[in-house]
Order: structure tokens, then C-alpha cells, then sequence
């Protein structure tokens, strides 16, 4: 019996093999349930082809999340293969590269509306139409860094977008726990994906961190898909609008 047994999910951020998104997917159907990706671009659809062969039936629907009637269509889309949804997961983040170089103060207008726009509106774009496919309630789990309310070197815009990525998983939680439907996120500590390499000087805080966590390591894209399908399943049924580290304690000493 897994955990997920019976379930479909739907992962929006499974870049590549590397990326939380893809563990995250992978977790899902070593527990039972039944995996369905997005990707935005051609591109994207071909790298993620290529590795979800493992997977079995597994749809791929194109998702531009900077488009409410993109994220509507791809919605769409999923009914037709998924017309019940148990879960999403939402494992996407991004600000332009200049906007996460130099100083905080030099950031912006567009590169803060953008990093907001797809790191923390796509949540609540994503949870609106998903909501239509959550007739027998569910869970939704997205991901955030602890940048959300401390300062830390070079993460710059993007920790205001995390800010905002939590305070709308609560807002989603109360909006739509009437409807069985639970809200979390998940916060990391620092992992060596391929959109991690964008924030300078990265290895070094893994290096950091490494040295001074309770448990004096970081943490794998596993782990942290563990803890995201704890969230997906029944045994979390009492718990939502929660922030759940998987930091190897991190949080509790810096």
C-alpha cells in the first residue's frame, strides 16, 4: 500500500533530473500516484520526455504560468486524463539574473513584478483552476526558501517573493480549507539545483551550512520530495496553512 495510492498529481516545475519538481514526481509514483507534469516550452517538453518513460502514462501539458488562460487551459487540458485531481505541487520560481546580482536596493521595477508575478501570483493562479478538478478535496504544497524573512547574501528579489509566496499559501489555506482542500509549503535548505547556480557565490553557503545545521549536512531533492508527499497524503489530513522545513534544522539556529 503507498501513500498516494489511488491519487492524481499534478507537478508544475520538473525542469530536469536535478530539480525538486522531477523528485518530487518521481516520489509520487514510487507511493501510488498517478503523475502528471507541466512544462512552458517546446523545449522543455523534450527534456522531460525523455525522463518520464520511467514513469509509464504519464501526461504532459504545456503551462505558460505567467497566463491565467494558459494556467486555465492547461487545467483544461488535465481534466481530460485526470477529471478528479488529489494534489498539486507547485515548484516554480524565477527572477531575471540581473535582478540577482549586486544590491537589494538596485533591484527593478520589472525584475521585482516579475519575480512575483511567476514565484508567488502562479500559486494562486494555479490553485484557482485546480480547485475545479478538487471535487473530493485535496492538498496543494508549494515551495519556498528561508530568504522569505531572513536577509541572505545574493538571493535579493527573490526573498520578497518567497515573502509573498508564503503569506498567499496561508490566504489560499483559509480560502479554501471549506472545500477540503489543504495549503502548505515546503521550505528547503539550500540544494545544488541547476536554478540554484543563478545566485552567486551558492556553493559557498552550502559550504556554510554544512558546518553549522543540527544534523551538520544539507539536505537532498529526496528528502525534501519525502516530506511534499507526507503533505499530498492522508496523514497530513489536520495540517494546512503551514510552512514545513526540511533543513536539517537550519531554521531552528540561524
Amino acid at each position: 500500500m503507498g501513500l498516494l495510492d489511488d491519487k492524481n498529481v499534478l507537478v508544475m516545475g520538473a525542469a530536469n533530473p536535478r530539480s525538486i519538481g522531477w523528485a518530487v514526481a518521481l516520489a509520487v509514483h514510487r507511493h501510488g500516484g498517478r503523475v502528471a507534469l507541466t512544462y512552458q516550452a517546446a523545449r522543455l517538453r523534450r527534456r522531460l520526455q525523455s525522463l518520464v518513460d520511467e514513469l509509464g502514462d504519464v501526461p504532459l501539458i504545456e503551462c505558460d504560468v505567467s497566463s491565467d488562460a494558459a494556467v486555465a487551459a492547461a487545467i483544461d487540458k488535465l481534466a481530460a486524463s485526470m477529471p478528479v485531481l488529489h494534489g498539486l505541487v507547485h515548484s516554480i520560481a524565477y527572477a531575471p539574473a540581473e535582478d540577482l546580482q549586486g544590491s537589494f536596493v538596485e533591484t527593478t521595477r520589472d525584475g521585482f513584478a516579475v519575480a512575483n508575478d511567476v514565484s508567488s501570483y502562479s500559486l494562486i493562479a494555479a490553485a484557482r483552476e485546480a480547485r475545479r478538478l478538487m471535487t473530493q478535496g485535496g492538498s496543494i504544497a508549494t515551495m519556498t526558501y528561508a530568504g522569505s524573512h531572513r536577509v541572505l547574501p545574493n538571493y535579493n528579489v527573490m526573498g520578497p517573493a518567497k515573502a509573498s509566496l508564503e503569506s498567499a499559501t496561508r490566504y489560499l489555506a483559509a480560502d479554501l480549507g471549506p472545500s477540503a482542500i489543504r495549503v502548505n509549503a515546503v521550505s528547503p535548505g539550500p540544494i545544488h539545483t541547476v536554478a540554484a547556480r543563478s545566485i552567486k557565490d551558492f556553493a559557498g553557503m552550502l559550504d556554510l551550512l554544512q558546518t553549522h545545521t543540527p544534523l551538520r549536512r544539507n539536505v537532498t531533492t529526496e528528502e525534501v520530495a519525502d516530506a511534499t508527499v507526507f503533505l499530498l497524503s492522508d496523514l497530513s489530513r489536520a495540517i494546512t496553512g503551514e510552512i514545513v522545513h526540511v533543513d536539517a534544522g537550519a531554521h531552528a539556529v540561524t
